[in-house]
Protein backbone atom coordinates (compact mmCIF):
# COMPACT_ATOMS: atom_id res chain seq x y z
CA UNK A 1 0.00 0.00 0.00
CA UNK A 2 1.38 3.40 -0.92
CA UNK A 3 1.93 5.77 1.81
CA UNK A 4 1.98 9.95 2.09
CA UNK A 5 1.99 12.51 3.57
CA UNK A 6 -0.37 14.77 4.63
CA UNK A 7 1.85 17.74 3.97
CA UNK A 8 3.61 16.50 0.72
CA UNK A 9 2.79 16.27 -2.86
CA UNK A 10 1.88 12.97 -3.88
CA UNK A 11 4.24 11.17 -5.91
CA UNK A 12 3.03 9.68 -9.55
CA UNK A 13 2.44 6.07 -8.32
CA UNK A 14 -0.67 8.04 -5.70
CA UNK A 15 -2.15 9.99 -7.93
CA UNK A 16 -2.24 7.04 -10.54
CA UNK A 17 -3.99 5.09 -7.71
CA UNK A 18 -6.62 7.86 -7.15
CA UNK A 19 -7.17 7.77 -11.18
CA UNK A 20 -8.21 3.95 -11.07
CA UNK A 21 -10.58 4.56 -7.90
CA UNK A 22 -12.78 7.02 -9.24
CA UNK A 23 -13.89 6.60 -13.25
CA UNK A 24 -14.32 9.03 -15.40
CA UNK A 25 -17.50 8.99 -16.25
CA UNK A 26 -18.17 9.57 -12.62
CA UNK A 27 -15.69 12.46 -11.56
CA UNK A 28 -16.34 15.96 -10.62
CA UNK A 29 -14.89 18.23 -12.99
CA UNK A 30 -11.51 19.02 -10.59
CA UNK A 31 -11.28 22.15 -9.22
CA UNK A 32 -7.76 23.17 -10.28
CA UNK A 33 -5.22 24.54 -8.13
CA UNK A 34 -5.97 28.26 -7.92
CA UNK A 35 -9.49 27.33 -7.52
CA UNK A 36 -8.58 25.01 -3.88
CA UNK A 37 -5.91 28.06 -2.98
CA UNK A 38 -8.71 30.41 -3.04
CA UNK A 39 -11.00 27.51 -0.93
CA UNK A 40 -8.08 26.95 1.38
CA UNK A 41 -7.62 30.72 1.61
CA UNK A 42 -11.03 31.50 2.82
CA UNK A 43 -11.36 28.77 5.41
CA UNK A 44 -7.86 29.83 6.31
CA UNK A 45 -6.49 26.00 6.00
CA UNK A 46 -3.66 23.91 3.70
CA UNK A 47 -6.23 20.92 3.16
CA UNK A 48 -3.93 17.65 3.66
CA UNK A 49 -2.96 15.29 0.63
CA UNK A 50 -3.29 13.92 -1.83
CA UNK A 51 -6.92 14.93 -0.84
CA UNK A 52 -5.48 18.16 -2.42
CA UNK A 53 -4.27 16.97 -5.14
CA UNK A 54 -7.54 14.87 -6.03
CA UNK A 55 -9.80 17.73 -5.80
CA UNK A 56 -6.96 19.71 -7.45
CA UNK A 57 -6.61 17.94 -10.78
CA UNK A 58 -8.74 14.62 -10.84
CA UNK A 59 -12.04 14.95 -9.45
CA UNK A 60 -14.02 17.41 -7.25
CA UNK A 61 -16.27 14.36 -5.97
CA UNK A 62 -17.40 11.87 -7.64
CA UNK A 63 -21.54 10.13 -7.42
CA UNK A 64 -19.59 6.47 -7.23
CA UNK A 65 -17.01 6.42 -4.73
CA UNK A 66 -16.20 6.18 -1.64
CA UNK A 67 -18.47 6.05 0.51
CA UNK A 68 -20.86 3.99 -1.14
CA UNK A 69 -24.15 6.08 -0.15
CA UNK A 70 -24.14 8.97 -2.43
CA UNK A 71 -20.43 8.91 -3.48
CA UNK A 72 -17.27 11.55 -2.42
CA UNK A 73 -18.52 14.58 -1.95
CA UNK A 74 -17.01 18.38 -3.53
CA UNK A 75 -14.99 19.80 -1.37
CA UNK A 76 -16.68 22.18 1.49
CA UNK A 77 -20.31 20.90 0.46
CA UNK A 78 -22.53 18.81 3.35
CA UNK A 79 -25.09 15.88 3.04
CA UNK A 80 -28.34 16.54 2.80
CA UNK A 81 -28.81 15.34 5.97
CA UNK A 82 -26.35 17.16 7.92
CA UNK A 83 -27.07 17.59 11.50
CA UNK A 84 -27.29 21.02 12.29
CA UNK A 85 -24.48 21.33 14.40
CA UNK A 86 -23.86 25.38 14.08
CA UNK A 87 -21.26 27.20 11.75
CA UNK A 88 -18.46 24.95 10.47
CA UNK A 89 -14.86 26.23 10.79
CA UNK A 90 -12.98 24.07 9.22
CA UNK A 91 -9.40 25.96 10.47
CA UNK A 92 -10.52 25.57 14.31
CA UNK A 93 -8.38 22.49 15.53
CA UNK A 94 -10.44 19.14 15.55
CA UNK A 95 -10.73 18.31 19.21
CA UNK A 96 -10.27 14.43 18.93
CA UNK A 97 -7.39 12.03 19.12
CA UNK A 98 -9.06 8.80 20.17
CA UNK A 99 -12.90 7.37 19.99
CA UNK A 100 -15.41 9.23 21.55
CA UNK A 101 -19.03 7.66 22.26
CA UNK A 102 -21.02 10.45 23.47
CA UNK A 103 -24.45 8.40 23.73
CA UNK A 104 -25.18 7.41 27.13
CA UNK A 105 -22.45 9.13 29.12
CA UNK A 106 -23.60 11.44 31.42
CA UNK A 107 -24.42 14.84 30.03
CA UNK A 108 -21.25 17.35 30.98
CA UNK A 109 -22.37 21.09 31.34
CA UNK A 110 -20.35 21.76 28.02
CA UNK A 111 -21.86 18.30 26.55
CA UNK A 112 -23.54 19.84 23.29
CA UNK A 113 -20.28 22.78 22.77
CA UNK A 114 -18.01 19.62 22.62
CA UNK A 115 -20.55 17.50 20.20
CA UNK A 116 -20.71 20.70 18.08
CA UNK A 117 -16.79 21.13 17.83
CA UNK A 118 -16.08 17.46 16.44
CA UNK A 119 -18.59 17.98 13.81
CA UNK A 120 -17.70 21.42 12.53
CA UNK A 121 -14.03 21.95 13.62
CA UNK A 122 -10.62 20.71 11.83
CA UNK A 123 -12.59 19.02 8.97
CA UNK A 124 -14.07 18.56 5.16
CA UNK A 125 -16.44 16.39 4.99
CA UNK A 126 -15.94 13.20 2.57
CA UNK A 127 -19.83 11.77 2.51
CA UNK A 128 -22.72 9.87 4.38
CA UNK A 129 -23.06 6.10 5.31
CA UNK A 130 -27.07 5.95 6.00
CA UNK A 131 -27.59 9.30 6.75
CA UNK A 132 -26.54 8.59 10.56
CA UNK A 133 -23.12 9.06 10.15
CA UNK A 134 -20.92 10.77 8.15
CA UNK A 135 -17.08 10.63 7.09
CA UNK A 136 -14.58 13.24 7.45
CA UNK A 137 -11.20 14.27 6.90
CA UNK A 138 -9.31 15.76 9.72
CA UNK A 139 -7.67 18.57 8.48
CA UNK A 140 -6.14 19.96 11.79
CA UNK A 141 -4.12 19.42 14.77
CA UNK A 142 -2.73 15.73 15.43
CA UNK A 143 -5.49 13.83 13.18
CA UNK A 144 -4.88 15.86 10.37
CA UNK A 145 -4.72 13.74 7.34
CA UNK A 146 -6.93 10.84 8.98
CA UNK A 147 -10.65 9.62 8.54
CA UNK A 148 -12.96 9.81 10.93
CA UNK A 149 -16.40 8.92 11.39
CA UNK A 150 -18.74 11.16 13.18
CA UNK A 151 -22.03 9.32 14.17
CA UNK A 152 -25.20 10.21 15.87
CA UNK A 153 -23.88 8.46 18.96
CA UNK A 154 -19.81 9.07 18.64
CA UNK A 155 -16.64 9.77 16.74
CA UNK A 156 -14.54 7.02 15.67
CA UNK A 157 -11.08 6.85 13.83
CA UNK A 158 -11.33 4.31 10.92
CA UNK A 159 -11.10 1.79 11.32
CA UNK A 160 -10.07 2.15 15.40
CA UNK A 161 -8.03 1.94 17.22
CA UNK A 162 -6.33 4.08 14.54
CA UNK A 163 -7.35 6.25 11.60
CA UNK A 164 -6.12 5.75 8.31
CA UNK A 165 -5.28 8.18 6.12
CA UNK A 166 -7.23 9.47 2.89
CA UNK A 167 -5.52 7.23 0.14
CA UNK A 168 -5.60 3.92 2.60
CA UNK A 169 -9.14 4.57 2.70
CA UNK A 170 -9.71 5.33 -0.89
CA UNK A 171 -8.05 1.83 -1.45
CA UNK A 172 -10.00 -0.01 1.11
CA UNK A 173 -12.99 1.38 -0.92
CA UNK A 174 -11.43 0.37 -4.05
CA UNK A 175 -10.74 -3.21 -3.13
CA UNK A 176 -14.61 -3.68 -1.75
CA UNK A 177 -13.44 -5.39 1.41
CA UNK A 178 -15.97 -3.47 3.40
CA UNK A 179 -15.88 -0.62 5.80
CA UNK A 180 -15.77 -3.21 8.85
CA UNK A 181 -14.62 -6.56 7.66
Amino acid sequence: MTTTSPDQRPDEATLEILRSAFAPEWREPALGDDAVSVWESENRIVLPEPYRSLVAEIANGSSLGPPEDGGLLPLGWLPPDWPDQGDRDPAALFPLQDTWAWEGEPLAEDHHERVAAVYNHGSVVLGTDDGLAYWVLVVTGPERGKVWLVTDVGAYPYPMPKALGFLAWVQRWHAGDGWWD
